[in-house]
């Protein structure tokens, strides 16, 4: 008998009411908020308007849960189809029963992701670097739904952090497992924190970071693959090629996808759009909502000028007065018998002009102190 051991949950279902609580879908629910809260913040950090991850994680997390049970499936049809199915085919829709491919989530979910970028006009790989630690810490986190469930654990161990399975979910009376969630969910926030450093430390973008978090990812999920025991593929076994598992086929694969990103990427030093252009004004930065850019308040333009000279706040610094001009006349400059001249098409080109429209108005509201000195 084994000195210690991880207890099993008995239960993974509670109900309030009528209405069943999962712990299986709580898991990945707090996930998803763990790697929603964390993304918002390092994408206002990077300069991304607020709410942005927040609008795209709805999309990404609908066609993530689609993707995910589509390979879980795929990968287990047996499971719910053919002469030896343990399973009715309609419960593949039972999505709360837990099964679910990370492989299928990403792949859909990144789709979603890519939908909502092309919708607003933000560079897709921008994004994909800032979720991507986000993603390791919600995966770390909706492991532990697999503990609730009793499932994907791994072969036999005399170790003292073996996992205890029940009878009715494969496990034998006095054996324990290894605890394959326990590993992973590890393995997912040393990686997160990886990610997170890796970032400040080197220049990681256009989707370096992301390929980073999919190189490391696969190369954990190969060895704690080659543990499970769960069968996969099959109803009472693990498929297998060439003595590997299907999920550790797809980590070589996706592992080496990644390392070719990373190396064909890894001179690119082009911008990436993290504000949309219709949020940003002409010089670039963000627009004020209240008016277009280029439009200033009725009560800027009425306010009279600070006769001091200074910057005050009824006046704008730069091109408006310039250096060491005193009074209206020094900026006026001398009269001319033509007619008063633009001083701000003298000071844009360079020229000498009449007065045009846009000139007139500007003197009449230069001139509102004077007149109400008059008066």
């Amino acid at each position: 008998m084994p000195l210690a051991s991880i207890p099993s949950p008995s239960e993974g279902v509670w109900y309030l009411g009528f209405i069943p609580i999962r712990a299986y879908a709580l898991c990945i629910v707090l996930g998803v908020v763990v790697a929603v809260w964390l993304s918002e913040r390092r994408w206002r950090a990077r300069g991304g308007q607020s709410g942005t991850i927040i609008d795209i994680a709805v999309p990404a997390v609908i066609f993530g849960l689609i993707g995910g049970r589509l390979y879980h499936v795929i990968t287990d049809w047996q499971t719910y189809f053919g002469d030896r199915a343990i399973k009715k085919p309609y419960q593949a829709l039972f999505i709360w029963e837990g099964g679910l491919g990370i492989w299928g989530a990403i792949a859909l979910g990144g789709v979603g992701v890519w939908i909502a970028c092309r919708r607003r006009g933000l560079s897709l790989s921008a994004v994909a670097d800032t979720v991507a630690p986000g993603i390791a810490f919600a995966q770390a986190i909706g492991r532990w739904g697999n503990w609730f469930n009793q499932e994907l654990y791994g072969g036999p161990t005399t170790l003292p952090w073996g996992l205890e399975i029940d009878v009715r979910h494969g496990g034998e009376p006095g054996v324990l497992y290894h605890p394959t969630f326990l590993y992973e969910s590890i393995w997912n926030v040393a990686l997160g924190f990886a990610l997170i450093l890796a970032g400040k430390w080197f220049s990681l973008r256009h989707g370096r970071l992301f390929a980073l978090y999919v190189a490391g990812y696969t190369l954990g999920r190969f060895w704690i693959e080659g543990l499970r025991i769960d069968p996969v593929g099959g109803v009472d076994h693990a498929v297998t090629f060439l003595g590997l598992r299907i999920n550790q086929w797809t980590s070589i694969v996706v592992f080496a996808g990644a390392l070719i990103y990373l190396w064909a990427t890894r001179g690119k030093d082009t911008a990436e759009i993290v504000v949309p252009a219709s949020a940003q004004g002409d010089d670039g930065a963000a627009a004020d909502p209240a008016h277009p850019a280029d439009q200033a308040d009725e009560d800027e333009l009425r306010r009279p000028a600070d006769p001091s000279g200074g910057d005050g706040p009824g006046e704008s610094s730069g091109a408006d007065h310039p250096e060491g001009a005193d009074s209206l006349e020094d900026v006026e400059g001398p009269k001319s018998p033509e007619g008063p001249k633009s001083a701000a098409a003298g000071d844009l080109d360079g020229t000498e002009g009449t007065a045009g429209p846009e000139a007139t108005a500007a003197s009449d509201r230069l001139a509102v102190p004077e007149e109400k000195n008059a008066r």
